[in-house]
C-alpha cells in the first residue's frame, strides 16, 4: 500500500524536475523531500530518480510509476470526496491552452464535472496570453497555461524546454534571417522566440503567422521556416533542429495555473489542487 503522501511528492518532483522546487510548493522543507522520495523507493523496492548536482530524471521504473501514482491519488480523492457528500456549488469559467488538450487535463476535467455536479462549469480553449488577458478582464476565473518569462503569477504545473523545429530536412541557412513560423500577436512562444534572437544578434523574418498550432505545422511541412515548440508537444512530422546551426539555446517554459484571486476559493480553488495533484505534464 503506497503512502498517498509520498506519491504526491513524487509527482510535485517529477513537475518541477526539481527537489528545491517540489520543497517550496508543497511547504516542506528539502530533506522531508528527500527522506519522501527514499521511503517511496524502499516501498517500490526501485530506484524512482537519477539525481546530480544540476539535474532531476527519472528512471524507467519512475516513468511507470507516474501513471500509477496519478491513478491512485484520483481513486483515492474519489473516495473522499464521495463519502464526504462535497456540495460544491457556484460558476467557474475555466480556460486552457492547447498545450493541455492531449494530456491528463481533460480526465481531471472529467473527474471534477462529476465529483461537483452543482458547480456550473464552463470551459475555454485558446493561447495562453489571450487567456491571461481574459483572466485580467474578469471573463474567468481560473486557467492553465504558458507563463511569460518574469510573471510571478500562478503556480507551476510543469516545465518544458522550448526547442526550434523544422520539417525533416529543412535548409536552414547560416547566414541569412532566419525565416519564423509564429503565433500572431499577443503570443508567448512569439515574444520568447524574438527576444531570444534579438539578444543572440541573429537577423529573423517572419514568413508565417498563425492562430493554431495546426497552422504552425502545416507551414513548417510546407517548408516555409522554422517555429518554436516546448519539447512534449513537437507536432508530428516536425522535427528538433540540431546544433550548429547557430540558433540560441530557447530556455525552458512554464507551465502554470493562474486564478483571478491571488487567494483562490470555491470551485476554482478546488480544481486549481486537483490540476497540481494530478502531475500534469504537457
Amino acid at each position: 500500500m503506497f503512502n498517498p503522501a509520498l506519491l504526491q511528492t513524487f509527482l510535485v518532483v517529477v513537475q518541477t524536475r526539481s527537489f528545491t522546487q517540489a520543497a517550496d510548493r508543497l511547504g516542506l522543507r528539502q530533506s522531508t523531500v528527500s527522506q519522501h522520495i527514499r521511503k517511496l523507493e524502499e516501498e517500490a523496492g526501485r530506484r524512482l530518480f537519477l539525481r546530480d548536482t544540476h539535474s532531476v530524471a527519472t528512471t524507467p521504473d519512475g516513468e511507470a510509476m507516474i501513471e500509477l501514482a496519478r491513478g491512485i491519488l484520483s481513486a483515492n480523492d474519489r473516495a473522499q470526496r464521495y463519502f464526504a457528500g462535497s456540495q460544491l456549488r457556484g460558476r467557474l469559467r475555466f480556460g486552457t491552452s492547447e498545450d493541455f488538450v492531449t494530456s491528463r487535463l481533460p480526465d481531471v476535467l472529467r473527474d471534477f464535472v462529476r465529483t461537483h455536479p452543482l458547480v456550473e462549469f464552463e470551459l475555454t480553449v485558446g493561447r495562453s496570453a489571450q487567456l491571461n488577458e481574459r483572466l485580467q478582464r474578469g471573463e474567468l476565473d481560473l486557467i492553465c497555461g504558458k507563463r511569460a518569462p518574469g510573471d510571478e503569477r500562478g503556480r507551476v504545473v510543469s516545465r518544458d524546454r522550448l526547442t526550434w523545429v523544422s520539417a525533416s530536412g529543412y535548409p536552414l541557412a547560416p547566414m541569412v534571417p532566419v525565416p519564423l513560423i509564429l503565433f500572431s500577436p499577443p503570443s508567448i512562444m512569439r515574444e520568447i522566440a524574438l527576444a531570444t534572437l534579438e539578444r543572440s544578434g541573429r537577423l529573423w523574418r517572419i514568413v508565417c503567422t498563425s492562430d493554431s498550432l495546426s497552422g504552425l505545422r502545416a507551414a513548417s511541412l510546407a517548408g516555409l521556416g522554422i517555429t518554436v515548440v516546448s519539447e512534449g508537444l513537437i507536432p508530428a512530422g516536425l522535427t528538433e533542429i540540431p546544433g550548429g546551426h547557430g540558433l540560441p539555446d530557447l530556455g525552458l517554459v512554464e507551465f502554470v495555473v493562474t486564478g483571478r484571486d491571488k487567494a483562490m476559493h470555491g470551485p476554482a480553488a478546488e480544481l486549481a489542487d486537483a490540476i497540481l495533484a494530478s502531475g500534469i505534464r504537457v
